[in-house]
């Protein structure tokens, strides 16, 4: 049978089933009305956007309008930036993103986001808010709440792995990666961080929070990205993810507010971008002028509404969530 004549007369009917809907509504609410009970105002920027961003580790779906190159937005982390240098106060964004990333059971191209900035919260401030709210949408979907564990990264790599991520040399990590599945070919051209992203995930990611909301904090300063460095320890950054049931959920700073090192680290990024021979990004401009004009003290996460709902409800892939896959788009 050739490929156009298979038959798709129930291909459009939604991935998830109308329970799930209903829990995803149940979520959206739960979500508004936490923070509506903290005044943190909602506010809604575009997803087309005119630079890409230059992080080496997310791959921006590009658009066209007329001559020109737009990208739908891997986060609306640098307009919400924007937004709080122009003194919007304390704001969250429900939305959709987009990432060209391998489609799997915990990835879809189009998902949706949440994302919100805490003006005077610190790392660790931010890390509990993001618990309550975890809590609340598991209560929305019916599911128990969970207490909250902290775990830093070079603990947990010392733990899980036996060395020591910011001291151990590039050739160990590699052996390491070679006995967690990476061929030979990866190994050799990935650099230091990208070896300890693959061991963080396949190795460690999925041994955290199975009985808890398991913040990893206190990042390797080179993968700080937009996050301060820790003022008593900059051989670390300021930032967390949040793990459940081996899924990783959130991605959390205290916000680096200094354009000058904002710059610089675009610059670096692009400087490994071209290491690995992928197209250059312009850095934001707008963003670093935002920066410039001063960026107030904040603490900002962007949390994955699929993933949480995945957890809440016990679904083992993405699809079951949504109410389309990119494949029935």
């Amino acid at each position: 049978m050739r490929s156009d004549d298979v038959d798709r007369s129930d291909d459009w009917r939604p991935s998830a089933r109308r329970e799930r809907l209903v829990q995803r509504a149940a979520l959206f609410a739960s979500i508004r009305k936490f923070f509506a009970e903290r005044s943190v105002l909602e506010i809604d920027t575009p997803a087309l956007v005119r630079r890409g961003v230059t992080d080496v580790n997310l791959a921006a779906i590009t658009a066209r309008l007329d001559d020109q190159e737009l990208f739908l937005h891997t986060s609306p982390e640098y307009a919400m930036k924007r937004l709080l240098a122009a003194g919007s106060g304390d704001i969250y964004q429900l939305c959709h993103a987009y990432r060209a990333e391998e489609r799997s059971a915990l990835h879809n191209p189009e998902f949706t986001m949440l994302e919100w900035y805490r003006l005077g919260f610190s790392m660790d401030k931010l890390i509990e808010e993001v618990a309550a709210l975890l809590d609340t949408a598991m209560q929305a979907c019916g599911a128990a709440p969970r207490p909250l564990r902290r775990l830093r990264y070079r603990d947990a790599c010392l733990q899980c792995f036996g060395v020591d991520p910011l001291e151990a040399p590039r050739e160990t990590l590699a052996e390491l990666a070679l006995e967690a599945g990476l061929t030979g070919e990866a190994a050799t051209r990935l650099t230091r961080d990208g070896l300890l992203d693959f061991l963080v995930g396949v190795r460690l990611g999925p041994t955290l929070g199975h009985d808890c909301w398991l913040a990893l904090t206190h990042y390797p300063a080179s993968q700080a990205a937009l996050a301060q460095l820790d003022p008593h320890d900059p051989a670390v950054a300021l930032r967390f993810e949040m793990y459940a049931d081996g899924v990783e959920l959130a991605n959390g700073f205290q916000e680096l507010a200094n354009a000058a090192e904002q710059a610089e680290r675009f610059a670096a990024d692009n400087r490994e971008r071209a290491a690995r021979s992928l197209p250059h990004r312009a850095a934001d401009e707008r963003l670093l002028a935002a920066l410039h004009a001063g960026l107030p003290a904040c603490s900002g996460v962007a949390l994955g509404v699929d993933r949480a709902l995945m957890i809440a409800t016990g679904a083992q892939r993405i699809d079951d969530v949504l109410p389309y896959t990119i494949e029935q788009a």
